[in-house]
């Protein structure tokens, strides 16, 4: 049975939302791919010198991700848990997802991922709706790190990590 704290004035809730798009050198299918490929996910999201066994991929709707990283910058341990709920094969990923650092959750959000081919390429729009919660977490800070994120997808991609 879990306990509800009582009102805080420190708790505090900031809502934001943006989109980031890219044009990546590798058709749709190959795109999707490194997305919904366990193996091929963990070669671009999180940092390049993950542990063994702190990320894991159940791509289907219904399915889980969940990615655990110690930061030696500030010595707190983050995870990123998400719930795939909408898929559609070479098109869109819609998942939610939230985010802590050791046992404090720091925001909770909505993400949707859109493919669209453009010539022999593919254009993604990622559009992200997020609540950051109690100073811990904020929006620009997680732009950021979905912008690199997304520019390591498009590294991945345009090598030809990810086939069709």
């Amino acid at each position: 049975m879990s306990q509800i704290e009582p009102a805080d004035s420190n708790r505090s809730t900031v809502h934001a939302s943006f989109v980031i798009e890219r044009t990546y050198d590798a058709a749709p299918e190959a795109v999707f791919g490194a997305w919904a490929d366990p193996a091929a996910k963990a070669q671009w999201f999180g940092p390049p010198n993950k542990p063994e066994g702190s990320y894991t991929l159940d791509f289907r709707e219904g399915g889980r991700e969940h990615l655990a990283i110690g930061l030696p910058d500030d010595g707190g341990v983050y995870t990123f848990d998400a719930l795939c709920q909408d898929i559609v094969a070479g098109k869109r990923i819609i998942y939610t997802y939230d985010m802590h650092r050791d046992s404090a959750r720091i925001s909770v959000s909505v993400a949707a991922v859109e493919l669209e081919a453009r010539g022999t390429g593919t254009h993604l729009t990622l559009t992200e709706h997020g609540v950051y919660l109690d100073g811990l977490d904020n929006p620009a800070e997680r732009e950021h790190g979905t912008n690199v994120l997304m520019d390591t997808l498009g590294a991945y991609v345009d090598s030809g990590g990810a086939s069709a």
